[in-house]
């Protein structure tokens, strides 16, 4: 049975706009790396394509073999391509492994359905890359950020599965919410057990308070950055291990990662100068910031 392995964006089926290019590469039978006349081949494709975009890459065999073996010998042949491609010519980013089956019509010539297709834009078209597939960028429904209403206590789940009531900091999460642009707040008593990111039982109030304003304001995209204290040097990473923890804990509770990003500075933006004098100076220095990075 002809199948087909493809590596591509889900939205790239509808693409039908006469400004996507198509470049194949054959392959021998039962083979899932080129020969070498082929691979010259692609190796022309690609110094004359530096510019270009691959939109997808589609594998192909021919109806010989078991429908296992086939779908197998697609993919390897699609990876052994996106293999010598990776680093040289630009790729999208959203394109994910899907098979079409039979939906590819295969031509009677065997030879001809083994084969790798790659599918591009050319440079003069890129500026209507998301015009040509179909792409329809969404906005952000505007909200009235002062009418929204927080909480000032909820329930989660606590330790063990049971419910527990929270109290929330409604004036740190009306703060967030109102920023502008890329400004800082820190996230007060954020604390985590000594020398890992785990957020400590106490704080993670905290962690509910920054996912009720991601959750009221679709539009709100924020970088988490992470800082640590009393020390020359972050050797273990846990500025960005931190950060990036509460990154996890947004996203696995809904928040798309397109509104998320993360980063640690180590000791390199101590408020106060390191070694620090007080334990109220080490407290400030250890922190984990949250910077509106779009806010509409």
């Amino acid at each position: 049975m002809k199948k087909l392995f493809s590596l591509l964006s889900l939205l790239f089926v509808t693409v039908t706009l006469s400004a996507q290019e198509q470049f194949s590469v054959y392959f021998d039978s039962n083979k899932y790396e080129l020969k070498p006349s082929e691979f010259a081949k692609l190796q022309t494709w690609m110094g004359d394509n530096k510019e270009s975009k691959v939109l997808a890459i589609n594998g192909y065999t021919d109806e010989d073999g078991s429908t296992g073996l086939n779908d197998t010998l697609a993919q390897r042949r699609v990876t052994h391509v996106f293999s010598l491609l990776k680093g040289k010519i630009n790729t999208r980013e959203d394109f994910r492994i899907r098979s079409f089956g039979e939906l590819h019509k295969h031509s009677p010539v065997k030879a001809e359905n083994r084969k790798v297709t790659i599918y591009f834009l050319q440079k003069k078209d890129l500026a209507k890359e998301n015009e040509i597939l179909g792409i329809k960028e969404k906005k952000p429904v505007a909200v009235d950020k002062k009418s929204i209403k927080y909480p000032e206590k909820i329930m989660v789940q606590g330790p063990g599965g049971k419910d527990q009531e929270m109290t929330l900091d409604v004036v740190f999460m009306k703060k967030v919410n109102e920023a502008k642009q890329g400004e800082k707040i820190k996230i007060e008593n954020l604390n985590f057990y000594e020398n890992t990111f785990a957020v400590m039982t106490e704080s993670r109030h905290r962690l509910y308070e920054l996912l009720q304003v991601m959750e009221s304001n679709p539009g709100l995209k924020i970088k988490l950055l992470g800082h640590v204290c009393c020390m020359t040097a972050d050797r273990k990473n846990l500025s960005t291990q931190r950060a990036k923890a509460v990154m996890m804990f947004l996203n696995q509770n809904g928040i798309d990662k397109s509104r998320l990003s993360f980063q640690g500075f180590g000791v390199s933006e101590p408020v106060y100068t390191i070694p620090e004098k007080t334990p109220e100076e080490r407290e400030a220095n250890r922190r984990v910031e949250v910077m509106i990075v779009e806010n509409p």
